[in-house]
């Protein structure tokens, strides 16, 4: 069993705001980050597959293919997005780093059988919104 972890990158812009709170509430919570403007990040995903070595091709995963379904499920989409109007889940969650890796690997892992039917398996994402902030969702070891 080997583990593959590739890197890739994507601008989006966000206001971490929940509806559901008052103004004055959200900005205890949000702080800057809360600003009715928005703002953007140029978030760092890094998605890690496991899986056996073919004997043939002396790879554990079709890096070609992962990344077409990266680019698919996440980066298309979500570059240059405004992540609470343009990406659909955030109609009704806040974009977080948290909420954003749920949406990431809910999407990933929802197409993965029809990208990778006979393996790898998805192990982890990992999101980096700033360099000293990161999100990881999967099977940790």
């Amino acid at each position: 069993m080997i583990r593959l972890t590739r890197k890739y990158q994507f601008a989006a812009s966000h206001r971490l705001h929940a509806e559901q709170l008052s103004d004055e509430e959200n900005r205890d919570i949000f702080g800057k980050c809360n600003n009715q403007f928005g703002h953007g990040h140029n978030y760092q995903l890094e998605v890690s597959v496991r899986g056996e070595i073919d004997a043939i091709s002396g790879r554990a995963v079709d890096t070609s293919a992962l990344d077409w379904l990266v680019k698919d499920q996440v980066i298309s989409p979500m570059h240059h997005a405004n992540l609470n109007r343009d990406i659909a889940e955030f109609a009704r969650i806040v974009p977080t780093s948290e909420n954003l890796g749920i949406v990431v690997d809910n999407r990933l892992r929802r197409a993965w059988r029809n990208a990778f039917p006979s393996g790898p398996e998805l192990e982890t994402i990992r999101i980096y919104e700033t360099e000293r902030s990161s999100v990881e969702l999967g099977k940790m070891t």
